[in-house]
């Protein structure tokens, strides 16, 4: 499940740098009420939102049955950083596809109250997995033209206080090397924030055995503290990526040694 940062980044450095009416994000903070069915009505246009039944029936098969079917042991360490309530936002390493498994086994409704709700391509709604995709909240992102549509979802669902997860490198890396992030999240985050939207984006470190997860092996996740986002411009952004990357650096390094396999 590749979830994009550099997907949104593009339309949301231009939503950012122009008045909010023309991301329809003017106005004070959505809640309750009529509001809080024009978020539903917006939900429906984009994705059909978590299923009652769906969702409950999928955390049994992901995380009673294939985690443990394949990994030997899914260590989480840093879970008192999770907020339990508010905005968050997950900013994880991009390691390996089962990343998208191992975040709800580690922040998901089991642990926070909520769900997960993941920013997805548009490539992977498509067909059965879009299908199934599409009732456990993840919503699509275009990657060479995002909608305002999906922009103002995310924004509102931040405003009802829920938890969306965004890969800022954008895509799987495997190997060794620096981590580059895309501002993204940072942008988003700042069009939140400018809504009066208390937003917390929490790093999280994945590591595997192996750059490529084999069965019978180890997984690890550590959950690093949450950082505050502010209003602010293009060099608030980069100045916040780079924040956060650190922290992605310094979760990541832990995870490593938790599963025998540090970081040079």
């Amino acid at each position: 499940m590749a979830v994009e940062g550099p997907a949104i980044e593009s339309t949301v450095s231009a939503v950012s740098s122009s008045p909010l009416e023309a991301a329809g994000l003017s106005g004070p903070p959505i809640e309750g009420g009529a509001d809080g069915a024009l978020i539903a009505a917006r939900e429906r246009r984009v994705c059909n939102g978590v299923s009652p039944w769906l969702a409950p029936l999928a955390m049994v098969l992901t995380q009673d049955l294939a985690l443990p079917g394949f990994f030997s042991r899914v260590m989480v360490r840093g879970r008192e950083h999770l907020p339990r309530s508010g905005a968050v936002l997950l900013a994880p390493t991009h390691r390996a596809r089962w990343d998208a498994l191992l975040l709800p086994h580690a922040a998901g409704r089991r642990v926070t109250g909520r769900d997960c709700r993941f920013m997805v391509t548009r490539d992977e709604m498509a067909g059965p997995q879009g299908w199934l995709l599409q009732r456990l909240g993840c919503f699509p992102v275009d990657q060479g033209r995002p909608t305002l549509a999906s922009l103002r979802l995310s924004v509102n669902l931040l405003e009802r206080g829920e938890q969306l997860v965004m890969f800022p490198e954008g895509r799987i890396h495997r190997h060794d090397e620096p981590l580059r992030l895309h501002q993204g999240l940072a942008r988003l985050a700042q069009l939140a924030a400018g809504q009066g939207v208390d937003v917390r984006v929490v790093p999280v470190g994945i590591a595997y055995g192996q750059p490529v997860p084999r069965p019978g092996q180890t997984a690890a996740l550590q959950i690093g503290p949450a950082l505050g986002v502010s209003q602010g411009g293009r060099a608030a952004a980069v100045s916040f990526t780079a924040e956060l990357a650190a922290s992605m650096v310094r979760a990541e390094r832990e995870a490593r040694k938790l599963v025998g396999r540090p970081l040079p």
